[in-house]
């Protein structure tokens, strides 16, 4: 089978996918800055799918990590016909308040892994057509959030990279979906902050992540622009989206100073 290589494939979403993709009998390449995480989840998922499981101990934030992910592929002849950015990193701190490193660790890894990763393993997509990218964003993605705002910047550049590049790719038969999940709840800190900033409205928008992994790749291989987990989740997205951005922002920072008093 074809190989498709996950970034954050140790933990959280990156999981979920490479466990769906397993599902399906795809070898995998889980890319991860953790080598303990990195060597379960490979024990894990070839014990139970039977695939073949190549790990990368890797921060894909560091500059020249993109180009040692491909020297990688090529090194050890990946036949690579999926590749899914899920890499990232979350947070509530607020532009204002933030530091300088964090800023640009967060734009490094949310923004500057994916498009690095993304053209340096192009060439080994188009060797494998049909082949497949997978970019995972957030609902954040959809409208400017005050209190967060250097994440949701970062998640609308990824959602909006997703839009043009896979029209560039099209005649490359190079399949471009972008993940739009709502809240997940992939650690139980994320979980109480969700229940106290959205309460009970974020308990029915969560979406599991075995179940995210599992729509995620089911609407990636059904070639699915934007896939966004959850009925909940696509109904407010909906609305979101139709609400002009001048309003849904200053909505937003009325929620956010709300939960701040």
């Amino acid at each position: 089978m074809p190989y498709a290589l996950i970034t954050g494939g140790s933990k959280g979403i990156g999981y979920a996918i490479a466990e769906a993709l397993a599902r399906r009998s795809f070898d995998l390449v889980l890319i991860a800055r953790h080598p303990d995480a990195l060597l379960e989840a490979k024990q894990i998922l070839e014990n139970k799918y039977n695939v073949h499981v190549q790990v990368y101990n890797c921060d894909l934030s560091k500059e020249n990590s993109a180009i040692n992910v491909a020297e990688f592929c090529m090194e050890n002849n990946i036949d690579l016909q999926i590749l899914c950015n899920s890499v990232g990193i979350g947070g509530s701190e607020d532009y204002l308040n933030s530091s300088l490193p964090d800023l640009q660790f967060m734009v490094a890894l949310n923004i500057g892994a994916m498009m690095s990763l993304t053209m340096e393993l192009l060439p080994l997509l188009k060797k494998n057509t049909p082949s497949y990218i997978l970019n995972v964003s957030s609902m954040a993605a959809f409208a400017p959030i005050p209190m967060k705002n250097i994440y949701s910047a970062t998640k609308s550049a990824i959602l909006y990279f997703s839009y043009s590049l896979r029209y560039q790719l099209k005649k490359h038969k190079v399949s471009v979906s972008v993940l739009c999940p709502g809240p997940v709840f992939t650690k139980p800190e994320i979980e109480k902050v969700t229940i106290d900033q959205l309460g009970n409205l974020g308990k029915l928008m969560a979406v599991s992540p075995q179940r995210v992994g599992e729509i995620a790749v089911g609407g990636l291989l059904n070639k699915k622009l934007v896939i966004i987990p959850g009925v909940i989740s696509k109904l407010m997205s909906a609305v979101i989206r139709v609400i002009p951005r001048r309003l849904i922002t200053h909505i937003y920072y009325k929620m956010g100073n709300q939960k701040m008093k």
